[in-house]
């Protein structure tokens, strides 16, 4: 199994988002199963034609979220557990956070959600 994996340089997102939220949806989805071990920075980065600090940089986020775990110079790998919901729990703290810096209370933050669960799903 390899990691297949491409950046487009256009695209309004970062190359470094792209690169995290590929690798998450890959470990997430089980394509990138539990343990398997990722290339080094260098070697992504020079595969995908990016700086190693680019790469360096999604790992960091990457392994924040508990999707990927580093072992000294072992490498990196897929780390074991639910990745979604740690990537959830970090969005929810991440919102309330921005949300409190903001000025909102509680009760706007939950509107601010409610209204944005409806645009995405409907009334359900």
């Amino acid at each position: 199994m390899s990691l297949e994996i491409t950046i487009d340089p256009d695209a309004a997102t970062a190359p470094y988002e792209q690169l995290r939220a590929r690798i998450a949806e890959e470990a997430r989805t089980g394509r990138l199963p539990v343990g398997y071990k990722l290339p080094t920075v260098r070697g992504l980065a020079e595969q995908l034609g990016l700086a190693a600090n680019t790469v360096a940089k999604a790992y960091r986020a990457l392994e924040t979220d508990g999707v990927i775990e580093t072992r000294g110079r072992h490498g990196t790998y897929v780390a074991a557990g639910d990745a979604r919901a740690r990537e959830v729990a970090a969005a929810a703290t991440a919102y309330v956070d921005r949300t409190r810096r903001l000025g909102l209370d509680r009760d706007a933050a939950r509107a601010a959600v409610e209204e944005a669960l409806r645009a995405a799903y409907g009334d359900e």
